[in-house]
């Protein structure tokens, strides 16, 4: 029997390279229970994490590994777990994986596997590189690196493990899976790991996790118990899934009678502001920008204006397009940051649920705003998730019994994409061709 693969992801958009799994937005029993019990071997828990101190991390992913072991009472399958994060190496490492090795565990290893071939992430000679401009790039040199709560100074991954540990773990002891052993094969090296080894893999395109899954599906068969802190191509590879239902040109066929959707827009990354100008550029399209300078005090008058523009765009038969100013603001501390952060998040969750309910499909853009999307402003305790509308962009369906029933629900990360990319994800929802009434660069 194939393994059940069980990942806690800690923004919403590591199900970016599969489908017609469940996304639960909450973790008591009874929901996890539903998850174990449905159809598909694939099921994510999304627990938020990057969004939240480390503490708080570390409590989330306690309790929801807590309440899997009771859900996981008679369940009679074998289970892979997967700890999904960041494919440019932000997150909350070790602290996740720490703590499912102590509450899930024992495991005879832990594997980092950090590719993402979608996004141009790819991982050589345990160097994880940061495709940019068609060059690959190590990722210590790009923004990511510099994160200001999630930062590190290397790329090559043993040494990353060493500066994320804080020397816990040496460089010298994290076991190496190179190109040349993943092509060769790696059975018997799998089958001899014990003591949650940390392990680093290589992967420089999809058929090398293809071949490295088929190994450790043989090695779990023979009783090896893995851990994975891994972004979302490894799991492609290890749910082996046939192609999504709906074509990603055709998801304007979820879309009812042709309705106008809306963008919402939290992402600050460089390559989302990119994007967020291609795409106001586009008629058809109103712009409705949130001025964070003027939160939290005038919170309560700024949601008024911006759900009356979003209402009146949307009587107009436009797609309001709704984004945070772009200005970076600067704070006294990560926890100011991060409190400040979920204010304007939470402020956009209000904007969700004031929504006119004929709305045609919702856009998220950024992880922290679609995991509160789902979580939070549609409250959605699972969903199904239909697929890929772009490479690295998921596809949601709302239920029938939702207050906006069965619409779609794009959940579209922050550094996925080129700079038409969101005008794009925005023709194939409302049909336009690639050609018609786009507007570049003038």
């Amino acid at each position: 029997m194939s393994p059940k693969i069980i990942v806690f992801d800690d923004d919403p958009t590591g199900s970016q390279t599969v489908h017609g799994c469940l996304l639960l937005s909450r973790w008591d029993v009874d929901t996890l229970k539903i998850g174990l019990s449905d159809a598909s071997q694939l099921m994510f828990v999304l627990t938020n994490t990057r969004g939240m101190s480390a503490k708080d991390a570390e409590r989330i992913t306690r309790e929801a590994c807590r309440n899997l072991k009771t859900a996981m009472q008679g369940f009679d399958r074998p289970a892979l777990f997967v700890s999904r994060s960041d494919s440019t190496l932000r997150g909350h490492y070790p602290v996740e994986t720490d703590v499912m090795a102590e509450e899930l565990g024992p495991f005879d290893a832990h594997f980092l596997v950090p590719a993402f071939f979608e996004g141009g992430r790819t991982t050589i000679d345990s160097v994880h590189y940061l495709r940019v401009d068609g060059k690959p790039v190590p990722v210590h040199e790009t923004e990511f690196a510099r994160d200001s709560v999630f930062g590190y100074r290397h790329s090559y991954l043993p040494d990353y493990v060493e500066e994320k540990t804080r020397g816990r773990i040496k460089a010298d002891s994290v076991q190496r899976f190179t190109l040349a052993d993943i092509r060769s094969g790696t059975l018997e090296r799998l089958i001899a790991l014990h003591g949650n080894a940390c392990c680093v893999v290589d992967a420089e395109r999809q058929a090398d996790l293809g071949r490295f899954a088929d190994d450790l599906e043989r090695a779990a068969a023979q009783g090896k118990r893995f851990l994975f802190r891994s972004a979302a191509s490894l799991l492609t590879a290890l749910a082996k899934l046939p192609p999504q239902p709906v074509p990603a040109e055709d998801m304007h066929r979820y879309v009812t009678d042709h309705r106008p959707g809306i963008f919402v827009v939290g992402s600050h990354v460089k390559k989302t502001t990119e994007q967020l100008q291609f795409l106001l550029r586009q008629p058809g399209i109103e712009a409705v920008e949130v001025d964070v300078g003027r939160m939290p005090g005038h919170s309560a008058e700024l949601l008024q204006e911006v759900s009356t523009k979003v209402l009146q765009a949307h009587r107009s038969g436009l797609t309001p397009v709704i984004y945070t100013s772009r200005t970076e603001r600067q704070f006294a501390d990560q926890a100011e940051r991060l409190a400040f952060g979920e204010h304007v998040s939470g402020f956009l969750m209000d904007v969700v649920r004031r929504l006119p309910a004929t709305i045609g499909f919702i856009v998220s853009k950024g992880g922290i705003t679609s995991n509160d999307m789902l979580s939070t402003g549609l409250a959605l305790p699972a969903a199904r998730l239909a697929g890929q509308i772009l490479a690295g962009c998921s596809v949601v369906l709302t239920p029938d019994d939702h207050v906006f029933p069965r619409i779609p629900v794009v959940i579209f990360p922050g550094n996925v994409g080129d700079a038409s990319a969101l005008t794009e994800v925005w023709q194939r929802l409302t049909g336009v061709s690639a050609g018609q009434q786009v507007r570049g660069d003038s």
